[in-house]
């Protein structure tokens, strides 16, 4: 599966439309179609706003395909 797929499938997961992730993101509808499409891979900034806005996400999986264990989780977001 690829980025955009998972970030799909969350947003999907939260009942929420393509216009309303961009909203809470604060970011245009435009932009996030274009990242949620593969047109355009997520900035610095995206994945700091999308993890502001739900931080129990986990963008390692979501955006990098990168699963890690639970215990190395706690200690990249201490």
């Amino acid at each position: 599966m690829q980025s955009q797929e998972r970030l799909k499938k969350f947003r999907e997961n939260k009942n929420l439309n393509k216009e309303q992730m961009a909203s809470l993101l604060d970011i245009s509808t435009s932009f996030y179609e274009k990242i949620e499409k593969g047109e355009r891979n997520p900035s610095y900034n995206f994945i700091k706003k999308f993890k502001r806005k739900f931080p129990e996400a986990d963008i390692n999986y979501i955006f990098f395909n990168i699963l890690l264990h639970e215990k190395c989780k706690n200690k990249t977001t201490a």
